[in-house]
């Protein structure tokens, strides 16, 4: 049997509910690798999962040399090495370039990840002329801010679900919030850039190397800055075909063109301007919206992308989603929540995932870790859809106590 090797660092949703049943559904024999065996070994000792990994073994993931030195001893080469770590994309390829496998450029995958590259990648290509600097200490801060266009955006440089990430109008909310981030994370690299004001897309991608299949893509609702944390999205741009061209063509010459990724931009007065390029599949319960939405098999076939197969005519559904997030309020300890539920009524699907329990204990991040639920939604009628939507949404209720 082939063996599937999967790079994981925490657990999630899309390996475990997604990827790994779809890589039983492909025969494939799955290894885990991952820095977190232990949480990984609880998850999988429930009883009655969707699927189960055939190994799961330690190892330092973020060392692409220590996973290359751990598979070189195991007794059967890897068929494909593969990961939906957002953190993970860079030494993944390394990984699977040793092996001679399908892979993506190890070199696209680190400038994705590290915005501050990728943000000089597009300037030196003249894809996106946006103002950014890279502040690491104070003394960055004053020099950047000095030629900052305010407002400007604070984030990490490798950040992840919009964590840390503010809107800056004045110098000095600037170096203030530079500073709140190195009171608990000294040194930590932020990059400051260019606020783009205007609705935000999302471009879904697919591709085997060598073709690129546009799978569509999401209308994004933020919530109000000076903190940027995704409230709900909704299949379907409404953006004429050369706005989804432009983002496309920016994104193939920025070096995209293996499996999945997940770019968000912003719809300009001058057009679309890239926000980040995420090279990997699309997350926070999208993925599993996009699957139903399209009624494609979309795990699998980015499984077989890393098989080494070319990517598939895809015949897709023209269904309207919704997906909608509920976010805590404020801080303190659960005591009520809704229970997961599906509902399926005229055409319309619907299901709710809570994301916390009754006992957890949350503190308020303002970013996506604040999600207490998530709503979502497939149908054939997007207006029938979203009256079941916003029906459903009214009737969840949360107890936290401080």
């Amino acid at each position: 049997m082939q063996e599937l090797i999967i790079l994981a660092h925490v657990p999630t949703d899309s390996v475990n509910l997604g990827f790994l049943p779809a890589a039983r559904a492909l025969g494939l024999s799955v290894v885990l690798v991952t820095d977190h065996a232990d949480a990984h070994r609880a998850h999988f000792s429930r009883p009655d999962l969707p699927a189960y990994p055939d190994d799961i073994v330690a190892c330092d993931v973020f060392n692409p040399l220590a996973v290359i030195g751990m598979l070189t001893c195991r007794d059967q080469a890897p068929a494909a090495v593969f990961s939906n770590s957002d953190h993970l994309q860079a030494g993944t390829a390394l990984v699977a370039d040793y092996f001679g496998l399908p892979h993506k450029d190890w070199h696209v995958a680190y400038r994705a990840k590290n915005k501050a590259e990728m943000r000089s990648r597009l300037r030196g290509q003249g894809l996106d002329p946006l103002w950014y600097g890279l502040a690491c200490h104070a003394a960055d801060v004053r020099r950047l801010a000095a030629e900052a266009p305010f407002p400007c955006i604070v984030k990490p440089r490798e950040g992840v679900a919009s964590q840390l990430v503010s809107l800056a109008g004045t110098a000095a909310e600037l170096e203030a919030q530079c500073a709140a981030i190195w009171t608990t994370q000294p040194g930590l690299p932020l990059l400051l850039e260019e606020y783009i004001a205007g609705p935000l897309y999302t471009l879904e991608t697919l591709g085997d190397g060598h073709d690129m299949c546009v799978l569509g893509g999401f209308e994004v609702t933020l919530s109000p800055p000076p903190h940027f944390v995704e409230l709900e999205a909704r299949w379907g741009t409404g953006l004429p075909p050369e706005a989804q061209a432009r983002v496309l063509d920016m994104v193939r010459a920025f070096g995209v063109g293996f499996g999945a990724c997940h770019t968000e931009f912003v719809m300009s007065p001058t057009g679309p301007r890239l926000i980040e390029i995420n090279y990997r599949n699309i997350g926070d319960y999208r993925e599993f919206l996009l699957q139903e939405t399209l009624g494609i098999p979309l795990f699998e076939t980015v499984l077989r992308l890393y098989l080494g197969q070319p990517l598939p005519a895809l015949q897709r559904a023209s269904n309207a989603a919704h997906i909608r997030y509920f976010t805590a309020l404020s801080e303190g300890t659960v005591q009520a929540c809704p229970e997961a539920y599906e509902h399926r009524s005229d055409g319309v699907r619907l299901q709710y995932q809570p994301l916390r329990a009754v006992g957890d204990v949350i503190a308020l991040s303002h970013s996506n870790k604040d999600y207490v639920g998530v709503l979502r939604g497939v149908g054939g009628n997007a207006a029938e859809l979203a009256r079941a939507m916003d029906s459903a949404g009214q009737a969840l209720r949360w107890e936290i106590a401080a």
